[in-house]
């Protein structure tokens, strides 16, 4: 996750560096149920109104946070499917928080009414996140439910108006983009206090649906928008936080921003972002799946380091022996094309490792959702680049003008 609010309202103070502080341990987005309401376009693991086998008990997710905290787990990320649907949720949920995870709740909030809402309020989420992609007919073509729009955003804000911080999350394709500047005008008039931005991953539904991934350039334009927003709540001092997901190459547009606007604190901004160090997974963020499988993040449902009901996670999360592990984990990872030629591979850390296994077969070759220019990243110009961005939208392999990307 990128703390966009972080770095700008650092810029804004001119702040001096902090010590550097590691994570005790990564943080876990839990799926604990695969069964949904809805059948969203994008959905990563690709689920359905129905109850899917050989899913973890309450006795066996307990077992499982006791391994998490014992590991120095700091954050739950409770989600699905839809995670309401469970019947043991809040008892799952109010264990977590008993334990002193910091714990969050993904939902789509079309489940939520007065009553959950209250029931929600009770048990001290620290955070509760909403999924809107985009202003009504958007989310609900997105949704493929009609009424889901006024669903979610009544969630919205009965939880906020019971004390619960609540956030939007949304996840850009070319084909929601420009509702963007509503949702941010959403969030500013309702006081939501987090945006989230996830970039398309190639996931579920969301690998499905890649040819409708945003053009680069439309995620440049998304990112200068979302740049300009979190500038202006911090000089404005609101209390609104930005963030985005699932594309690092969000900390070295952040950078050539900075060059603009507050070139005096460049230096110190690239020691940040270097000690951020860009794509984490397999490294600080983690995710088991609804039946135990554990896997680098969210996106990797395709691939197992193991299970919970087999091997503790702790166990299962030092096992370097796995190829694909041991190579998140290493310092630097090892990525070729771009990435790996690269001036703030520091910064980025080779960003999205799942998309290039996607479109590549190779987990280790160079990001195609790169959004920067060759110049932009430190690299000799290879000609002028094709069309808008790198994709076309029929989902072809990223060309550059003389060669394949990634050759």
């Amino acid at each position: 996750m990128f703390r966009v609010s972080q770095y700008m309202k650092a810029l804004v103070a001119d702040a001096p560096l902090e010590p550097q502080r590691s994570p005790p341990g990564p943080v876990v987005i839990w799926n604990l149920i695969r069964r949904c309401n809805l059948a969203c376009k994008h959905c990563y693991s690709i689920s359905a109104d129905t109850d899917f086998p050989g899913e973890l008990s309450t006795e066996e997710v307990f077992t499982v946070m006791d391994d998490l905290k014992a590991y120095g787990v700091p954050v739950l990320i409770l989600s699905g499917g839809e995670p309401l649907l469970r019947p043991d949720i809040f008892e799952i949920s109010a264990r977590a928080k008993a334990m002193g995870f910091y714990t969050g709740l993904s939902t789509n909030g079309t489940l939520i009414d007065e009553g959950m809402a209250d029931r929600i309020a009770a048990t001290g989420y620290d955070y509760v996140g909403i999924s809107l992609d985009g202003i009504r007919a958007t989310h609900d073509r997105f949704r493929r439910k009609p009424g889901a729009y006024e669903a979610s955003l009544k969630a919205l804000r009965l939880c906020r108006d019971r004390g619960v911080k609540v956030g939007v999350r949304f996840t850009i394709t070319q084909d929601n983009a420009a509702d963007l500047p509503r949702l941010l005008q959403l969030v500013e008039r309702e006081r939501f206090g987090k945006f989230y931005l996830s970039h398309l991953n190639y996931a579920g539904r969301g690998n499905r649906n890649r040819t409708h991934d945003a053009f680069l350039s439309t995620t440049r334009q998304a990112m200068d928008l979302l740049f300009e927003t979190a500038h202006r709540w911090a000089l404005e001092g609101a209390d609104f936080e930005v963030v985005t997901g699932n594309n690092d190459a969000d900390g070295v547009y952040l950078l050539h921003w900075a060059r603009r606007h507050y070139p005096e604190q460049l230096d110190r901004l690239r020691e940040r972002l270097r000690r951020w160090g860009g794509n984490s997974s397999g490294v600080h963020i983690a995710n088991i799946d609804n039946l135990g499988n554990v896997h680098p993040d969210t996106f990797w449902w395709h691939y197992s380091l193991g299970n919970v009901k087999e091997r503790p996670f702790s166990e299962i999360w030092e096992d370097t022996r796995d190829p694909i592990l041991a190579g998140l984990k290493a310092r630097p990872r090892r990525i070729s094309g771009r990435c790996g030629r690269c001036a703030y591979f520091d910064v980025c850390g080779g960003n999205t490792r799942v998309r290039a296994m996607q479109l590549y077969d190779d987990p280790w070759a160079e990001d195609p959702a790169c959004y920067l220019s060759d110049e932009e990243i430190g690299l000799e110009p290879v000609g002028e680049r094709q069309g808008d961005g790198l994709h076309s939208l029929l989902g072809t392999i990223p060309v550059r003008r003389g060669r394949q990307a990634g050759l």
